[in-house]
């Protein structure tokens, strides 16, 4: 009975396996018959898709506080980002770091909790919560589930608006502060990222000096000090919060009242203007001596502009054509062809005044001299008419990159609150893509014109003197000065 059994399976098995094959024939002889596709190009682009956002609801608190919510129904969670108009620009003169450490000391206690209690009240909930301060404003996160939301929202609200400031606290940050300028003395990628602005705005300029400021204007700021400036800049109207996940504004704002509506103060002052920085005029090139570096660092470059220039879509396609993207031509030039770098970009750091412009990368020792001389040829090729396929390559790329933004929660909020933090059109993601194509040769031409002017560049490397001194002064880039890395810091 067994045999006969496996017998018929047998014959289902080679019958199987006979349509089996003779199906692949068919598809086979079908797909033989069919053109073979063109592997010797990608294939076309088709047209950008249209980035679709969720609409966004507009309510303000009772104490005039504008709260934006986006409704993002995917997962049970939110997230609030609260924007203050208050960064590294409204540092006063000698008491840089100021804006950076007291937006890092209001979670070191508020309210009725010390630093551990704060901690603690936060991850008793699943929730995340942080505060940091950047160039033009300082932002206080919130990440909650939905169902923990109004706890977490009175630990947050502690937090903004009633900061202990606690003087063991701060004395700890001082160390950890200070800490970080020493290390940095001693890590060429950070000293290049310190000197270079140092160089180009000069000591007294607010962008001439890192965040965190330097060692002698921490060692004079004190709790007083903090506790008038959360006074004179966190009110709510100097700031506006951003909510953005599982939630709709009738579920949310009677939450958000109850914990920030008693946030009272004030009319904030107008935010301070940053002074116009003296442009420089003429080459200069300046060596900071890291013996033994098994790299150099090296950032060329002037002030650029600041967010609000009419400019700013024309600057954009022009930088990611140049080094803003990794197949860009520095990038291509000194890692690709040349093999003198890992990587190779530049930037142009746009924020309420005009901030740097740079082009940045880490090459070989040896190939210093080399790298420069790349460096300049493409600074200098910029200036040539760009070509319609590699101008639409650019500008593609800006536009498919704007949804990454919007992935996650806390993408979304803080996008946001850029509008907010730069005062941009209400339409200003709607129009994005639009304006980007919009973008002409002669656009980045003009752009490269004004914003890119090699002949008047600072050139700043960190490496090791004597293997590169010999080189860089061969190629008569400029006058060149010799520094040590502590008076950078000082």
């Amino acid at each position: 009975m067994r045999r006969r059994d496996e017998t018929r399976l047998g014959v289902l098995r080679g019958l199987c396996v006979g349509a089996c094959i003779g199906a692949f024939l068919v598809v086979t002889s079908a797909l033989s018959a069919q053109q073979a596709p063109d592997r010797s190009r990608p294939p076309a682009l088709g047209p950008t898709p249209t980035l679709h956002l969720p609409p966004i609801d507009k309510q303000t608190l009772s104490n005039g506080l504008p709260v934006w919510i986006m409704g993002v129904h995917r997962v049970p969670t939110v997230h609030l980002e609260l924007a203050v108009r208050a960064g590294m620009g409204s540092d006063p003169a000698g008491k840089f770091g100021l804006s950076s450490l007291t937006a890092d000391m209001l979670d070191e206690g508020a309210g009725s909790r010390n630093a551990l209690e704060v901690a603690d009240a936060i991850d008793f909930l699943g929730a995340d919560l942080s505060a940091s301060g950047v160039a033009d404003a300082s932002y206080v996160d919130l990440h909650v589930p939905v169902a923990r939301l109004a706890d977490a929202l009175a630990v947050m609200a502690d937090v903004v608006a009633r900061p202990a400031f606690p003087d063991a606290e701060l004395k700890r940050l001082h160390e950890e502060r200070r800490a970080s300028l020493l290390e940095a003395q001693d890590d060429p990628e950070q000293l290049v990222a310190f000197a270079f602005p140092r160089l180009v705005f000069g000591p007294q300029h607010r962008y001439g000096t890192p965040p965190i400021g330097t060692a002698a204007a921490l060692n004079s700021l004190t709790t007083a000090d903090l506790k008038a400036f959360h006074a004179a800049h966190y009110r709510p109207s100097n700031a506006a919060l951003f909510v953005t996940g599982d939630v709709t504004a009738a579920s949310v704002v009677p939450i958000l009242e109850k914990a920030l509506g008693p946030w009272r103060g004030e009319a904030a002052p107008a935010p301070p203007k940053i002074p116009s920085a003296a442009q420089l005029t003429s080459r200069r090139v300046y060596l900071i001596d890291k013996p033994g570096a098994a790299q150099s660092q090296i950032r060329i470059g002037w002030i650029g502009a600041p967010r609000s220039t009419p400019d700013y879509f024309a600057i954009r396609v022009l930088n990611t054509i140049l080094g803003g993207a990794f197949t860009s031509r520095l990038n291509n030039n000194l890692r690709e062809v040349h093999g003198y770098a890992y990587g190779a970009g530049s930037n142009f750091d746009m924020r309420l005044g005009a901030g740097p412009f740079y082009a940045t990368a880490g090459v070989q020792t040896d190939k210093t001299s080399e790298a420069l001389k790349e460096f300049f040829n493409e600074l200098t090729r910029i200036h040539e008419p760009v070509g319609a396929e590699e101008l639409d390559r650019a500008k593609n790329y800006l536009a498919l990159l704007l949804p990454r933004a919007f992935e996650t929660q806390r993408g979304a909020a803080n996008a946001l609150a850029q509008t907010f933090v730069y005062n941009l059109p209400a339409d200003y993601f709607q129009t994005y893509a639009d304006r980007v194509r919009a973008v002409t040769s002669a656009d980045v031409k003009r752009a490269a014109d004004q914003y890119i002017q090699p002949d008047k560049f600072a050139v700043v490397i960190v490496g090791d003197r004597k293997v590169v001194e010999p080189g860089v002064k061969a190629l008569n880039l400029g006058p060149l000065t010799v520094a040590e890395a502590s008076e950078i810091f000082k």
